[in-house]
């Protein structure tokens, strides 16, 4: 299961007006640390599908968004519940450590591994 891509344009959309926890992956393609990590967000993505919604932002063609939630430094993870930015963590995690995230904001322990 692939994050979906998504832009400034559509991010109040995909992001601000979901339903569902949403996990958005501020990235750039020359960042390493993204590539380390883009493997694990889609992994999680696959456990956590139909409960958690998992998106990307390309930071180097979509500025207004990371702006607005004061990304800094890439890999950024934001957590976004209610059109709320409720968390964020940043660098190339362990995924037990983003396990634990999204159950925390999920409300409960939805998958294993």
């Amino acid at each position: 299961m692939h994050p979906i891509e998504v832009t400034d344009k559509t991010f109040q959309k995909e992001v601000l007006e979901s339903a569902q926890l949403t996990v958005v992956d501020f990235w750039a393609p020359w960042c390493g640390p993204c590539r380390m990590i883009a493997p694990i967000v889609e992994e999680l993505a696959g456990e956590y599908a139909g409960r958690v919604k998992f998106v990307k932002v390309n930071t180097d063609e979509n500025g207004d968004a990371p702006s607005r939630y004061g990304v800094r430094g890439i890999p950024t993870l934001g957590f976004f519940k209610g059109g709320s930015l409720i968390d964020t963590v940043v660098g190339a995690v362990p995924k037990s450590a983003l396990k634990n995230s999204i159950d925390k904001h999920a409300g409960a322990a939805v998958a294993t591994n």
